[in-house]
């Protein structure tokens, strides 16, 4: 009896200690949850018929920097700002059935800048450092206008007007910016923005970009509906007052007011807006022709837009949504570019949570259009021109806070996570960088700061990186593509970055 009650007591004991040892991180999930996911993953592949009709219509989304691990991490904060752990999460651009991987060298680039990169996107052609749909036999600083039309290659965009479809094009970036400027703009420097630009040289011949934008050849003067992002300055003469920066004037030195030649140029349903109040009063049903610059340089941060409300700056989402209803007119169909430019800019600042809020904003304006659109005739396409030197790093417990420091998973059940020493005693971060801006605050007297007592969840804060550079620097890795709709099947394995173009081609017959 006596053994029986100390076996008795012994089991309560060990029952006392489980249940004080019970895991203090996880998921939600049970046991059950994974292999039925996956037994779901499996059904739903075997029901996938690739769509082979034609396309009506195209969306080219370009999230300019998003890279991989910039997916990763906008997938977990996007997940725990819904109080989630976050890594079960998924961006809307996750769930579209086709995906592959996407080789952004240039023809004379390992680790490429925008302007190639979009360049073999929108034109079907591997393109120089630098240079906005021009191939590559082109010199640098080419200013013979001859030279840059005999060697300028057909855009997507270009394409599609002359197809009869109407086009657009929108940017939280200016839409004089490489991205956006390559689908209707030929240049040998992606520099010359606007005219008196210091660094083109008196006399060149090539035509500014925001000029091109406005004396694009007939047919993308008819079908290009939608002009939308920032830039309002390389529109505006350095005489003319900013509406918004009454200190502020416009930089081009030429005299002319393309804002005013937009709309007198295009007939009486061609409408300027530069707020989210005149944006807001745009009626797609009569409306042909919509130019939108929202700031005199970039627009802002979605992560600093939102706290201006309905004064300040239309989303990236609203813009999509406006774009497609009035591009939606055209019975022959149309294409659409969409990039969010700005989480490029957040990565060289190294500041990775605006950059984050960016890509997520990026998802938002992705769930818009599929929903506004049907798979059977639009095929979307969300890629990326290269990735940054942006890292996930450390082993943080599953769900720790992905703008916080890292706290692994207890060694003994039932204790809570604490944050993870690096050699030098310190704590660090989840998210990095190996290069840039944060470099020069992480260190103090060659000694790396303490981070015990710092927000890193604060939207200044800037990572700690390794290589100090006044401005963070692109990656060279492989970035995704994901796709849906007609010939969406066409986009997998690894592809050469400039096969996007032809997926789209293909998918309007074209």
């Amino acid at each position: 009896m006596k053994l029986k009650l100390i076996a008795l007591a012994s089991l309560a004991s060990l029952c006392t200690l489980s249940q004080a040892g019970s895991p203090t991180t996880g998921g939600t999930e049970s046991v059950a949850d994974f292999y039925n996911a996956g037994s779901k993953f499996i059904s739903d592949s075997k029901a996938l018929v690739p769509n082979t009709r034609r396309a009506k219509n195209v969306i080219f989304f370009v999230g300019d920097g998003m890279g991989i691990s910039t997916q990763t991490a906008a997938r977990i904060l996007e997940g725990q700002l819904k109080g989630m752990t976050g890594e079960e999460n998924r961006l809307s651009f996750e769930t579209l059935p086709y995906s592959a991987l996407s080789k952004t060298y240039s023809w004379d680039q390992q680790t490429s800048d925008s302007a190639p990169t979009m360049t073999a996107m929108i034109t079907g052609y591997k393109a120089r450092e630098g240079m906005l749909s021009v191939n590559h036999l082109t010199a640098r600083g080419e200013c013979d206008a001859n030279v840059i039309a005999n060697n300028s290659l057909k855009t997507l965009l270009e394409l599609a007007a002359e197809n009869g479809r109407s086009t657009g094009v929108v940017s939280t970036a200016r839409i004089t910016h490489a991205t956006p400027a390559a689908t209707y703009a030929h240049t040998s420097v992606r520099d010359w923005e606007y005219a008196g630009y210091s660094g083109q040289p008196a006399g060149c011949g090539v035509k500014d970009i925001a000029r091109q934008l406005i004396e694009v050849s007939p047919a993308v003067k008819n079908s290009l509906k939608v002009a939308m992002g920032g830039g309002r300055s390389y529109f505006m003469t350095n005489t003319q007052v900013d509406p918004e920066y009454p200190s502020k004037k416009g930089a081009r030195k030429d005299g002319r007011d393309l804002t005013a030649e937009w709309v007198s140029s295009r007939g009486v349903n061609a409408k300027y807006v530069w707020n989210k109040t005149g944006f807001d009063a745009i009626d797609p049903s009569n409306t042909d022709y919509l130019l939108g610059l929202f700031e005199q340089s970039h627009m802002q941060y979605e992560a600093d837009r939102i706290k201006d409300g309905d004064k300040g700056e239309p989303s990236l989402t609203e813009m999509t949504e406006k774009s497609i209803k009035m591009l939606q007119k055209n019975p022959n169909g149309f294409f659409l570019h969409v990039e969010a430019g700005r989480i490029d800019h957040a990565h060289h600042g190294g500041n990775a949570q605006r950059a984050l809020i960016d890509t997520i904003e990026l998802s938002n304006a992705v769930r818009k259009a599929m929903a506004m659109t049907s798979e059977q005739d639009t095929l979307i396409i969300v890629s990326a021109d290269h990735s940054h030197v942006f890292t996930i790093a450390g082993y943080p417990h599953r769900g720790n806070n992905i703008l916080g420091l890292v706290k692994e998973v207890p060694a003994v059940d039932g204790n809570l996570p604490t944050p993870s020493l690096a050699d030098d005693g310190k704590p660090y971060t989840t998210l990095g960088y190996q290069n840039g801006p944060g470099a020069a605050g992480s260190f103090s007297g060659g000694v790396r700061v303490d981070l015990t007592s710092v927000d890193t969840a604060a939207l200044n804060f800037m990572q700690q990186a390794t290589v100090p550079l006044g401005s963070e620097t692109h990656a060279g890795e492989d970035v995704g593509i994901w796709a849906r709709g007609p010939k969406a099947y066409l986009v997998r394995g690894s592809m050469e970055q400039n096969w996007i173009y032809h997926v789209m081609r293909e998918a309007f017959g074209f």
